[in-house]
């Protein structure tokens, strides 16, 4: 964000230069939101279908002159309370398992120092964070910024430094805090050669690679009502706009598209006119929704070894346990036994959900459940299943179809004890399936079971819950190869058999 002084107009005058999506022909957006903090993916809360505004480059100087005259902002608060959201933002998205270096590219202007803030919020966060500022002005609070990192030990390096080798060898995370929407013109050295850096970056990344560009408010380089008018091929990952999204951001084509600086007041919302979602909860940032109905463009490109029959195991199930082993030790599996599984009801109305797979062997896939539940049900009607499992960091899969029954109540009792007492409680509370009033309603009969086991050591299992055996007569593993030409190998059995003297005979599919 850039805070530049113009001169004062009528406020008539940067009421139509806002630009608002309806009135340009540009189709409706819906805001998504997800609270600070949470791992789980963005919540499916959104606003209803109102239309963002967007600004034009004098309406948004003229507000943040708004901002830091008579509505008593300063330049370092409006500076923090951005960097503070940029963080944020990245935080939602990029855990620092996977996209824990980060590098903050800093400008000579404000949207260098919302970058400076961004860097110590990100440190503080977890990230390994590096800093390249190649011209440092003198004015203090840009001193004090730089002396606040220099005291976490962030590191500051040169130019040089940062583009004799590829930006994605050198970090996860690129925060590009060079230009904001001030800028006019042609970016000079060393600011061009690295946004050149910057977008053959982008281009040249490989499918998998833990890499992406974050733009803080304007995309360098890109004019701020037109986008990239120059040609730079500058596209990021994630635009962080602030206050209210630029008219530039209608261009930005990446994954990730967030507004952050909570701070506007109602008066600059009155005069501007703007139409801005609501944070959600205590959140610095909110997401807004880029997601295209397009779809078909988006390809995974697979490199992964072919399926060689010499070391495939004559026993699907040991096929699986090798398998599963991979998927455990791979950190970028979250929950390597989360399994869909597919019933049909009595109208042969087919429905799929995830559940977590809790043992296999011979006999076939485990999971626990409430036999009352709207599965509970299909599966007494119709015994006839199919599961999936989907490993997309290693790019496996694994098919079963078969029937399933319920385990013995000695095998789901024992389960049941192993489990943690909330979730047994949980599992209490829960009529799985039936429509519930409100959530409060749900955490209301939570804490009622909670009292009510309270003085008991041992919560005993109820007779609607227990375990479930998937007992296959197919298992396919599918892995995924360059050119679509994907590995297939299925086993299957007409044996009805339970155990290991299962005949098991192999094919391979087509893709």
């Amino acid at each position: 964000m850039v805070f530049r002084l113009l001169r004062a107009s009528s406020s008539q005058l940067y009421r139509s230069i806002i630009a608002r999506p309806q009135q340009r022909g540009y189709p409706q957006h819906r805001f998504l939101l997800k609270r600070i903090g949470k791992v789980s993916p963005v919540s499916s809360m959104s606003f209803p279908s109102e239309t963002i505004s967007y600004l034009g480059q004098v309406p948004a100087q003229k507000l943040d002159e708004d901002l830091m005259g008579p509505l008593g902002f300063s330049v370092d608060q409006l500076m923090e309370l951005a960097g503070l959201s940029c963080a944020c933002a990245i935080h939602e998205e990029y855990n620092t398992a996977t996209h824990g270096r980060v590098l903050v590219l800093v400008g000579p202007g404000n949207n260098g120092g919302d970058g400076l803030v961004a860097a110590r919020h990100l440190h503080h966060f977890g990230y390994q964070v590096q800093v390249c500022y190649p011209k440092q002005t003198d004015k203090a609070l840009y001193r004090n910024l730089v002396t606040q990192l220099e005291s976490l030990r962030i590191p500051f390096i040169g130019v040089e430094t940062v583009l004799e080798a590829s930006l994605a060898s050198q970090a996860n995370i690129v925060l590009d805090g060079l230009f904001g929407f001030s800028f006019k013109g042609s970016p000079r050295p060393p600011f061009d050669g690295l946004i050149s850096s910057m977008a053959r970056a982008v281009v040249t990344r490989k499918d998998g690679d833990n890499f992406a560009i974050v733009s803080i408010d304007v995309p360098s380089g890109w004019n701020v009502e037109e986008g990239d008018m120059a040609g730079l091929d500058m596209q990021p990952d994630m635009l962080i706009s602030l206050t209210a999204p630029k008219l530039c951001a209608k261009e930005f084509r990446g994954t990730h598209h967030y507004l952050g600086g909570r701070f506007v007041p109602p008066e600059i919302v009155e005069k501007y006119g703007l139409v801005l979602p609501k944070y959600p909860g205590s959140s610095m940032c909110v997401k807004l929704d880029t997601v295209s109905r397009d779809v078909s463009n988006i390809r995974k490109m697979y490199e992964t070894e072919a399926l060689s029959d010499i070391h495939m195991h004559e026993n699907p199930m040991d096929q699986f346990a090798e398998w599963f082993e991979q998927a455990k030790h791979c950190k970028t599996v979250e929950e390597p036994n989360a399994m869909a599984v597919a019933s049909v009801n009595s109208d042969a109305q087919p429905s799929v959900r995830v559940v977590l797979l809790r043992g296999f062997s011979d006999h076939g896939f485990v999971f626990y459940s409430n036999y009352e539940s709207r599965k509970g049900r299909d599966f007494e009607g119709n015994p006839n299943v199919a599961a999936t499992f989907y490993w997309e960091p290693l790019g496996m899969s694994v098919r079963v179809e078969g029937t399933i029954q319920r385990l013995s109540a000695a095998d789901s009792d024992a389960y049941w004890a192993s489990r943690p007492r909330e979730h047994q409680i949980g599992a209490l509370s829960s009529a799985q399936s039936s429509i519930i009033e409100s959530s409060e309603q749900l955490l209301k009969s939570y804490e009622t079971m909670k009292d009510e086991y309270s003085s008991k050591d041992v919560i005993p299992r109820p007779s609607w819950w227990g375990g479930y055996i998937i007992q296959p007569h197919s298992i396919e593993f599918w892995q995924g190869r360059a050119s679509r030409l994907h590995d297939r190998v299925i086993y299957t059995t007409d044996s009805t058999t339970t155990d290991s003297t299962k005949h098991w005979v192999r094919s391979r599919p087509s893709p």
